[in-house]
C-alpha cells in the first residue's frame, strides 16, 4: 500500500510525463517554468512542495464551520498543483499562494450551498463530469475522518456513500488506475 503522498506524486508525475501540465493562462511564479518563453500561449506549471500552514487550514475550517480530516490536512500540505486527477476524481486547483480561492469557490460559490454545505456535506473534488465528492460531516466519526459521499448535480437531495474516508478513497482510486492501466 502506497502512502497518500506517494500516490499524489505518482499521478502528478504522470501528468508531467504526458505534458498535461500546461494551461492557457498565467501561472503563479512559484510554479511557473522559468525557462519558458514569456509569449507562449500555453504556460507550463510544475508541482511544488506545499506552503500551506496549519493556520491557513484552521482559517479555512473556521469559514467552513467544520474541522477537516487529518489525511486531508496532509494532502493540502504535500504539493501545490493546478490539476490532479486520480481515476474519476478531479481535485480543485491547489496553486501556491492562492489555493484557498479555488477550494472556496467549490465550497461556497459552486452549486447552491443549501444542497451541500448547509446539509453538512463539504465538496472537495469533482467526480467524472456529473457530480462532486464531499466530506459527510453528518456522520459522527473519530478525528473528523468523515466518510466520502458522491453527489449527482442532477439529484440535489441524494448522497451516495462512496468511501469510508479520504485516505481510503485515495488508495482505492489509485488502485483503480492501475487496474485499468492509466498510471
Amino acid at each position: 500500500m502506497h502512502s497518500l503522498e506517494k500516490i499524489v506524486d505518482q499521478h502528478l508525475q504522470s501528468l508531467i510525463h504526458l505534458e498535461l501540465n500546461k494551461l492557457p493562462y498565467p501561472i503563479v511564479d512559484e510554479m511557473a517554468d522559468a525557462n519558458q518563453e514569456k509569449d507562449e500561449e500555453w504556460r507550463t506549471w510544475t508541482p511544488v512542495n506545499s506552503l500551506v500552514t496549519d493556520e491557513e487550514i484552521q482559517e479555512m475550517e473556521s469559514r467552513i464551520g467544520h474541522p477537516l480530516p487529518q489525511s486531508y490536512h496532509r494532502f493540502l500540505k504535500h504539493k501545490h498543483f493546478y490539476d490532479l486527477q486520480i481515476d474519476e476524481c478531479s481535485f480543485c486547483a491547489h496553486p501556491a499562494g492562492i489555493w484557498r480561492a479555488s477550494l472556496s469557490e467549490m465550497i461556497f460559490n459552486g452549486y447552491p450551498r443549501e444542497f451541500l454545505l448547509d446539509t453538512g456535506r463539504i465538496p472537495f473534488a469533482n467526480w467524472s463530469d456529473w457530480g462532486l465528492l464531499c466530506f459527510d460531516t453528518t456522520i459522527k466519526c473519530k478525528n473528523h475522518d468523515y466518510p466520502i459521499v458522491r453527489w449527482d448535480h442532477e439529484v440535489f437531495d441524494h448522497f451516495e456513500a462512496a468511501y469510508p474516508n479520504f485516505e481510503h478513497m485515495i488508495q482505492t482510486l489509485h488502485a483503480a488506475t492501475h487496474d485499468n492501466g492509466t498510471v
